[in-house]
């Protein structure tokens, strides 16, 4: 795995409830997102997976759970984390 590929793995549980601070550690061409049924872990992944099928099915959930105005303020995806892992490392591949 490059270096960037291994971005998405990152994940900070310090960054979860801040505001603009947490943006500020956001590699270029990353996004931060929020993974999680009831602890929400942050997680970084290439903004090219945006366009994917498979991440856009994830995105869609997150539409549906919270609509475009969450109290967090993060892109914030309700699913657990094993779910999102296996949704990453198919990217991948």
């Amino acid at each position: 795995m490059g270096f960037l590929s291994k971005q998405f793995f990152r994940q900070s549980l310090s960054g979860v409830g801040k505001s603009s601070s947490s943006s500020l550690d956001v590699p270029k061409g990353c996004v931060a997102v929020y993974v999680g049924e009831a602890r929400k872990k942050r997680f970084l992944v290439p903004v090219s997976y945006l366009n994917q099928p498979s991440f856009q099915d994830l995105l869609s959930l997150a539409e549906e759970e919270f609509g475009y105005n969450h109290p967090m303020g993060g892109l914030t995806i309700p699913c657990g984390e094993d779910s999102f892992n296996d949704v990453i490392s198919s990217l991948n591949r």
